[in-house]
């Protein structure tokens, strides 16, 4: 089969590899979609916490090809989508609730990698994380499970009233999921993004005002004019992943207001933080990674009943051998996410 590898940073190749045998309770699933995605930009332009060569992708859909010994929800021929990681359920961070730090999620993420032909799904991904499709859901439908249930993990984890007004700093597809997710708890929301293109979508999506950052000064005051005696916005979510626009939203809160800090940045980068507003104004500031079964559950059923929409999610398809291009047509703004497509053998 073919498959993608990060050697480094601007370096990925389409190599053959065998077409993996799954072990007692894994799944080997045929690819029929995967997704870019911001994840994936970030790796191709600096790397990831993995040693290379390491294998990229983590949002497909497809088809079992074969089952290991003790599955048996899924057989040959299903289709299925799959989410990249699960908890063990064991350990002290999962007792305690917090199963996106889960030392075991992390060890199976990302590994296997789903820009290939064919993906080996690990066992607590298929009891935890993976879903048989409705015949009326497509592959790129399914495919958008692993960053919705991160923005719908974000979302709860912020404290929204109906009529609260929430600001979305970045607009890419995790940004514009989180605008959807915050529209539909019953807020007011202001998007912002450098790119017409994108906060076009965001009004699709249930934004109520929009603000291109190339044609204002100063991004939190601008957002803060926008909201009752300027006081600033009841939540601030960052998800774009740059360590400027968490000081930027950190800066829009009203008094007493919420600031959750989603979008990875480079590892090693700090960010100031104006100690008197945090006193004085009691602002929170929450960092938030990843999700947990739960919310994948939740995202699955949300894409079921169409919350969102791959038609306006997903762009442009590719083949795996183009998959470069794919990542910098993301990494440009042109388009939401791109597809890369396996054609039958």
């Amino acid at each position: 089969m073919k498959k993608v590898s990060f050697y480094a940073p601007e370096d990925i190749r389409v190599e053959e590899a065998p077409v993996p045998v799954p072990g007692p309770g894994e799944v080997v699933v045929k690819n029929k979609v995967t997704l870019t995605c911001g994840t994936d930009v970030k790796t191709y332009k600096r790397g990831y916490r993995y040693e290379p060569p390491f294998s990229m992708g983590h949002e497909a859909s497809g088809i079992v090809e074969a089952v290991g010994e003790g599955v048996t929800k899924f057989k040959k021929g299903d289709r299925v989508v799959a989410h990249n990681s699960a908890p063990c359920g064991k350990c002290y961070y999962c007792k305690k609730g917090l199963q996106s730090m889960c030392p075991d999620l992390i060890q199976n993420q990302f590994k296997n990698g789903a820009y290939a032909q064919y993906q080996l799904i690990p066992k607590p991904i298929v009891e935890q994380n993976m879903f048989h499709m409705p015949d009326s859901m497509s592959y790129k439908q399914a495919a958008l499970l692993e960053p919705l249930s991160c923005a719908l993990y974000g979302t709860a984890n912020v404290p929204i009233e109906l009529g609260d007004t929430v600001c979305v700093n970045g607009c890419g597809p995790i940004g514009l999921m989180f605008i959807r997710m915050c529209y539909l708890r019953g807020a007011r929301v202001i998007a912002c993004d450098l790119s017409d293109v994108r906060l076009n979508l965001a009004k699709k999506l249930g934004a109520q005002e929009v603000i291109n950052i190339k044609d204002v000064e100063d991004q939190a005051q601008a957002v803060k004019d926008l909201t009752e005696d300027g006081r600033g916005v009841d939540a601030a979510i960052e998800a774009a992943g740059i360590p400027e626009v968490w000081s930027i939203a950190m800066n829009m809160a009203r008094p007493g207001g919420f600031v959750l800090c989603f979008g990875g940045t480079k590892k090693g980068l700090t960010v100031p933080v104006d100690t008197t507003k945090l006193h004085y104004e009691q602002i929170t500031i929450k960092g938030v990674f990843h999700t947990t079964p739960v919310h994948v559950n939740a995202a699955f059923e949300m894409l079921k009943m169409n919350a969102i929409s791959a038609d306006d999610f997903v762009q442009n398809e590719y083949q795996i051998e183009d998959i470069e291009k794919a990542i910098l047509e993301h990494a440009s703004g042109a388009v939401i996410k791109n597809a890369i497509v396996y054609p039958e053998d």
